[in-house]
């Protein structure tokens, strides 16, 4: 559905309910992309922390860290970019007669 094409007062509450519900689960994806580069971040720092001798596992560590630093902007990316494809369709234009 083309919202642009309404009015705030011509969208049904069925239609404001859907916005609302794709906003959160833009917060939901946010906050699971958070969590995953949270445990990778923790993974990655344990791994290079408690494993001095091993460089396979010191490298390792690296890498997740790393992993998880590009977890995080990616998905503060996505979550800019949906948040502002959801903003642009909050500035509808009045219905043309």
């Amino acid at each position: 559905m083309n919202y642009q094409a309404y009015t705030k007062s011509d969208l049904t509450l069925r239609d404001a309910l859907a916005f609302d519900r794709t906003v959160l689960a833009n917060e939901r994806t946010l906050l699971a992309y958070l969590r995953s580069a949270m445990a990778l971040l923790a993974g990655g720092l344990t791994l290079y922390k408690f494993f001095p001798q091993d460089n396979f596992l010191q490298n390792l560590g690296i890498i997740l860290f790393i992993i998880g630093v590009l977890t995080i902007i990616l998905g503060l990316i996505r979550f800019a970019k949906v948040r502002k494809s959801l903003k642009i369709l909050t500035m509808v234009k009045p219905k043309a007669d």
